[in-house]
């Protein structure tokens, strides 16, 4: 289930925090609960993918992203990720979030999350969003423009930048193998 009730504290707890410039970092603070664990005790990976919400949409309020949002009746999405698991997070044990965006490009806005414990990372994850409308995906330049701000991204980190590449090569829809062609429905 989403952590709603987490969700709606952690935007209480920054409803008042300092504005942040559309590349700031947003800093907060969890716990890993019992029902954030997998089958060997440790948070499970699809569940830190869900808790990067709760630094993701903060860091939209608090850039002014999700109030530019509401006004235009844009939405937002999540259209890839590349994501690394390090260390292990405990029941019971608290981490501390960062979260930020890096740049852009033509249809796509790049986020840096991370979870830490002590000066240790425990994973990463690179967000690819995109900014919806009724008719189509937003250029983020215009989104960048209606919070006020260049609609010029800064550089990508050439990691980004790889990924980006990468991804473009793989196809889509993927293919089926043979195998499984039996297996779905008429």
């Amino acid at each position: 289930m989403y952590p709603f009730i987490r969700f709606a504290k952690e935007m209480l707890k920054f409803r008042r925090a300092p504005r942040l410039a559309p590349t700031g970092t947003h800093v907060s603070t969890h716990i890993c609960w019992p029902w954030d664990l997998d089958p060997w005790i440790e948070l499970n990976n699809g569940r830190t993918l869900t808790l990067f919400d709760l630094g993701r949409i903060p860091l939209a309020e608090r850039t002014g992203l999700i109030p530019v949002l509401r006004a235009q009746g844009w939405g937002i999405t999540v259209a890839g990720n590349s994501t690394r698991y390090r260390r292990r997070i405990r029941a019971f044990q608290r981490f501390t979030m960062m979260s930020r965006m890096v740049g852009w490009d033509k249809r796509f806005v790049y986020m840096d999350q991370s979870m830490w414990i002590g000066g240790e990372c425990c994973n990463q994850v690179m967000i690819r969003s995109a900014i919806t409308s009724a008719q189509g995906i937003v250029p983020p330049a215009q989104v960048m423009e209606a919070l006020g701000h260049s609609p010029e991204s800064p550089p990508l980190p050439d990691w980004i930048a790889a990924w980006v590449s990468a991804d473009a090569l793989r196809p889509w829809p993927p293919a089926i193998p043979d195998d499984a062609k039996l297996h779905l429905p008429l």
